[in-house]
């Protein structure tokens, strides 16, 4: 595949790697309650005599190895599962009801252990690794603005060169890695329109304030005058997710809501996106009578890979195999990784699995599963970067 020294471990490990990842996708939990799969994590580290540490909220783990004179390199993945209903129909689907591990974080998982434990028994063989690595097995990324903050605020970033991720992408086939220097994904906030009138009867709209109507306004109105007030070629997208407001079909109702997400692909325009939004928003209601709060959210900014780092990642998946490395491009999904390389350089892959046959399915998904090949392709990519022993 990559290495003798990874094939070797593959060869023998890799049903182990299988089984973590059936495990923990047995056992979802959500975002800031990942206790039982934290405990886990430090179980199997533990266990293989390295020294692993809970992080201070009490979910996600942190676990250096390797020399402590020489660079250090992180290597991270996430733990949460996802408020969504398995439908997948595995021997080892969820146990949690309305929980299930739809956007792969149980992958993520099975192959930091399964990378940590690699290198672990390369350094207790007598090899020297020829930088410092820092396993990081995160918390919470799925929620706003991620749980990458909290590990930051705990230290996990102190002292480290370069990080790097890998994400499952159910659109590439297992056996293959998507590489991107630049932007990978998009920064992805959330906005809730709370609007209020005086309510009334549907028959004397001309008498109140048509609160329904104006909820239509700004449900399309917003995204069309941000496609107007913002530059298209920063990918710039607003969608609703949801719209709630009255009940009866022949009264104006006093109150409602609606619930979506603001993604950019460019930086800049992400920091100026909150005021922009709270001004059209005034605009669209102002002639319409009724009174309105915005809960502006800002998530994260965008993964903005370090042409460097990719350059490492690109080595160690072409030594997979010729055909192992494909480009991939910008997505408008939002991830926290990015929070991380605003002060360290590093960058993310995404890791093929799907079979190559058949229907794909969509993260986050209720019928979202992986090719478990790509549990190996993972582990050859993170142990190549570091067993490869450059730091460009």
């Amino acid at each position: 595949m990559s290495s003798p020294v990874i094939d070797a471990w593959l060869a023998a490990n890799l049903g182990r790697v299988v089984a973590w990842r059936r495990e923990i996708h047995a056992e979802p939990e959500l975002s800031m309650a990942e206790f039982a799969t934290t405990a886990k994590v430090v179980q199997i580290l533990s266990d293989a005599g390295l020294a692993p540490k809970v992080l201070p909220k009490g979910t996600g783990v942190v676990c250096d190895l390797g020399p402590a004179d020489k660079p250090r390199i992180g290597l991270r993945a996430d733990l949460d599962g996802l408020p969504i209903p398995e439908q997948t129909g595995l021997p080892f689907t969820s146990r949690v009801e309305g929980v299930s591990h739809s956007c792969g974080h149980d992958a993520h998982a099975a192959i930091l252990l399964g990378t940590g434990l690699l290198l672990s028994e390369y350094e207790n063989a007598g090899h020297d690794l020829p930088f410092g690595v820092r396993l990081l097995f995160q918390a919470a990324e799925e929620v706003m603005p991620g749980g990458a903050l909290d590990a930051i605020d705990a230290g996990v970033t102190d002292g480290l060169t370069r990080m790097f991720a890998l994400h499952c992408d159910p659109h590439l086939a297992a056996g293959t890695v998507g590489l991107r220097a630049g932007a990978l994904t998009s920064a992805a906030d959330r906005v809730e329109v709370h609007l209020r009138g005086p309510g009334g009867h549907t028959s004397r709209p001309h008498l109140t304030a048509d609160l329904v109507y104006a909820m239509g306004t700004v449900i399309t109105g917003l995204p069309g005058f941000l496609s107007r007030r913002v530059d298209p070629r920063s990918g710039t997208v607003m969608a609703w997710g949801a719209a709630h407001s009255g009940d009866a079909p022949n009264a104006i109702p006093q109150e409602g809501r609606l619930r979506g997400t603001v993604r950019t692909g460019d930086r800049d325009v992400w920091q100026d996106l909150e005021p922009l939004v709270r001004s059209i928003i005034g605009e669209l209601v102002a002639p319409l009578g009724v009174t309105y709060d915005l809960t502006y959210v800002r998530g994260v900014p965008p993964v903005v890979n370090d042409a460097d780092s990719v350059s490492m990642l690109r080595r160690s998946v072409e030594a997979i195999g010729p055909a192992a490395a494909v480009d991939t491009p910008q997505s408008p999904g939002g991830e926290d990784f990015a929070w991380y390389l605003e002060s360290v350089p590093g960058a993310m892959a995404r890791l093929g699995v799907w079979t190559g046959a058949g229907q794909q399915c969509d993260l986050h998904q209720p019928n979202f599963d992986i090719d478990e090949r790509a549990l190996g392709i993972g582990i050859a990519t993170l142990a190549g970067v570091v067993l490869g022993g450059e730091l460009d």
